[in-house]
């Protein structure tokens, strides 16, 4: 669910690289960024904060990803991608660069490093999909919870907030692919050992939500 973060991609080196063609916006708690069936003509990277993507039919809503510092995202106009397939959707406070997608196709025509250090982020991206498909399809909801959680205690940690974080347990079964009563039923254990707490806000002891999913392993064995 969560990216992971770019193989030495920095704020320098897209200064560097691009110069002209990019341009920089603070992005408020649940500001959007782009929605879906926007015109697709830029990819964005995340200097800091967070950013969840959606996507809604006429029936469901799905949170399709939650991006931490040092992603990119928007990327599909550079495959011809016309409209936007998602909402792309502030968590908190976020910092993001915006690049012109034909600056960005030229940029990786001419330069091997930055075209080496973009693929290599594309590439991290569909591991991390891969396994959250398998994780989706094959394990218990309760571990797909549990690294959900997991992920959040990674965000709060690395905004540095003071606040307790915010989020519902309906949002919690979208990310997981199961429902609030169960979500709450998991949640109510989980509480009872420690691996979370409320107190004004979710928190979570990452580290026991970590010794948790080691003890519970993935439902698919290795070949």
């Amino acid at each position: 669910m969560a990216s992971k973060r770019s193989l030495g991609v920095s704020h320098t080196l897209l200064c560097k690289k691009f110069r002209t063609g990019m341009t920089f916006r603070n992005y408020r708690d649940k500001e959007v960024v782009f929605s879906q069936g926007d015109s697709a003509d830029s990819i964005f990277y995340i200097e800091s904060g967070t950013v969840k993507l959606t996507a809604v039919t006429t029936r469901k809503k799905a949170i399709i990803a939650i991006l931490q510092r040092g992603s990119f995202f928007g990327e599909g106009c550079l495959a011809g991608q016309p409209l936007r397939i998602c909402t792309a959707r502030s968590i908190g406070q976020s910092n993001v660069i915006r690049l012109q997608k034909e600056k960005t196709i030229r940029t990786l025509k001419r330069d091997p490093q930055f075209a080496r250090l973009f693929v290599g982020y594309l590439l991290s991206r569909v591991v991390r999909i891969e396994e959250d498909l398998i994780d989706q399809f094959f394990n218990f909801s309760e571990r797909r919870l549990a690294r959900v959680l997991l992920l959040f205690g990674e965000i709060t940690k690395e905004s540095k907030s003071d606040s307790p974080l915010k989020v519902s347990q309906s949002t919690l079964a979208e990310m997981v692919g199961t429902t609030r009563p169960r979500v709450s039923k998991f949640m109510n254990e989980f509480k009872k050992k420690g691996l979370v707490n409320y107190n004004g806000g979710l928190q979570i002891n990452s580290a026991l939500v970590t010794a948790f999913l080691e003890n519970r392993p993935m439902s698919v064995n290795k070949t």
